[in-house]
């Protein structure tokens, strides 16, 4: 190889480690789930309200669902898949924006609605019953758009869109 060769190889080597080490770096500043973004839809007695949720299905991201998370964006939020239909435990802990947790049934219903809950709480949060999945919005949602117990979630989750 000849000096010259040797130094664009050189160089080209740099080049492709500097941007390994900033792709890692982008990676690794990404929330958990963050290319798993899904539509989300409420039907309500107020018309229909859209969300862009991310998905919770690993045990792992179920465990750190929306944790050490400084603000959420109106119309943003998390769906955790508790599949098969249990009855489901929430917490606030290490969770610094207060949150609406919406318990939804199978078939799509929603059963509950824990509102306004309490940053950093360890206390229990409960769905009082059987349901497939919880919906973590931020808090103030269920009040803003209407949403109530036995409004209609669509998503694939419910057999819906």
């Amino acid at each position: 190889m000849t000096s010259d060769r040797r130094a664009v190889w050189s160089a080209l080597k740099g080049w492709l480690a500097a941007i390994l080490v900033i792709a890692g770096w982008a990676v690794a500043g990404a929330p958990a789930g963050a290319a798993s973004f899904q539509p989300l839809e409420i039907v309500t007695k107020n018309g229909v309200q859209v969300f862009s949720v991310e998905m919770a299905t690993t045990p792992e991201e179920k465990e750190t669902g929306l944790m050490y998370r400084k603000e959420l964006a109106d119309g943003k939020g998390m769906l955790f898949d508790f599949n098969p239909e249990q009855e489901i435990s929430m917490w606030m802990k290490n969770t610094y924006v207060s949150l609406d947790m919406i318990f939804i049934r199978a078939d799509g219903r929603i059963l509950r609605i824990a509102e306004n809950t309490e940053p950093l709480s360890t206390k229990i949060i409960s769905s009082r019953g059987p349901a497939r999945a919880v919906l973590e919005v931020v808090a103030g949602t269920a009040q803003k758009y209407g949403i109530r117990p036995g409004d209609r979630v669509g998503h694939p989750l419910f057999g819906g869109k």
